[in-house]
């Protein structure tokens, strides 16, 4: 696929088959993860992959959504901003959430390209989870991905999103008009 190809078919799934994605193109997903643009070239993402089925149910009750168990591989996206605070002080914060964005979208732009699915999930109680695998007080986790192929009864697409008519600004906020005074229209 051509890469606004990827983009467009990109969406949130929600029920997947029982063909277990192959090991090799997960990180292959997290290589081209870690592509995505980052503060200084620090190393803040750290993945975790679970395979174990019981685990995958616990994490669905933490976050609530028991679609994730329908998933068979979970990608937990965690960032450690203690390097970009100390090399951007007040900004590391900042810079990390940036970078984890930018990680988790390639993530889904690459599960997308190789053919499987996801859905980027945010909602779960960070003490449960740490607590579930382990993960250090001071690490922040940014998303779980569920990873799978989407089931042929789901016919999820995209959604249409949001005109950009009063999204776009020239100069100033608000200000719709770019020189020679033309508007932008659908």
């Amino acid at each position: 696929m051509n890469f606004e190809e990827v983009v467009k078919k990109r969406a949130s799934v929600r029920k997947y088959s029982d063909k277990l994605p192959d090991i090799k193109n997960l990180i292959k997903c997290i290589e081209i993860a870690n592509l995505a643009p980052s503060p200084g070239n620090i190393a803040l993402i750290k993945y975790i992959i679970i395979e174990d089925q019981e685990k995958i149910d616990e994490i669905a009750e933490a976050c609530q959504q028991d679609f994730i168990r329908g998933s068979q591989i979970l990608i937990v996206v965690c960032s450690e901003q203690k390097n970009a605070e100390t090399a951007y002080e007040s900004r590391g914060k900042k810079y990390t959430k940036q970078h984890a964005g930018a990680v988790i979208e390639h993530l889904l732009l690459e599960i997308t390209n190789l053919g499987m699915a996801s859905c980027w999930v945010g909602a779960y109680s960070d003490m449960i989870l740490k607590r579930i695998l382990e993960i250090p007080e001071d690490i922040d986790i940014e998303a779980i991905l569920p990873i799978g192929y989407q089931s042929r009864l789901d016919k999820t697409m995209q959604r249409k999103k949001p005109v950009l008519e009063n999204r776009i600004f020239f100069g100033t906020w608000k200000n719709k008009y770019r020189k020679p005074y033309t508007k932008i229209s659908d």
